[in-house]
């Protein structure tokens, strides 16, 4: 009997924690579209919220941190004006969670229009209470490319 209860135990606090983290997940893949948005929409006040102060940037010409990329978004030499997530694959590892789109993304450049293929990589950490993005990676990809899950 103490090992039917201790067995109901484990399955029940497994039951918890995987709800959690699919509660956690969901929480990020809503952070993650709002934030494709807010680049759209060139919303740097709300990006500089979610950006952490160390966030690092990395993108096909270069890498940098906050400030630089928030100038990039507002003064419009990148624009962000559709990111079409096709896969999304999220990790929670304790406070930090790891998402991974693919995407097309449709993005104006010095005044051309460009359409790429990304796998981009989000690093948030829940930080007081609040999620706050570590990392934004862009890796260029093939449009067949898939996430392993």
């Amino acid at each position: 009997m103490k090992t039917l209860l201790t067995g109901m135990f484990l399955i029940a606090m497994t039951v918890q924690v995987f709800a959690q983290n699919t509660d956690i997940e969901q929480e990020i893949i809503d952070l993650s579209q709002e934030k494709w948005e807010w680049m759209a929409d060139k919303n740097v006040d709300e990006l500089a919220i979610l950006f952490n102060d160390d966030a690092r940037f990395v993108h096909m010409s270069g890498s940098w941190g906050k400030d630089r990329e928030l100038e990039i978004i507002e003064s419009g030499s990148i624009w962000y004006k559709n990111a079409d997530v096709h896969q999304v694959v999220v990790e929670t590892f304790g406070d930090t969670v790891i998402l991974w789109n693919r995407i097309t993304l449709e993005a104006e450049v010095r005044g051309s229009v460009v359409s790429n293929e990304f796998t981009v990589t989000e690093v948030y950490q829940n930080q007081e209470g609040n999620w706050s993005m570590l990392n934004l990676t862009f890796s260029s990809v093939r449009d067949t490319h898939s996430i392993e899950e």
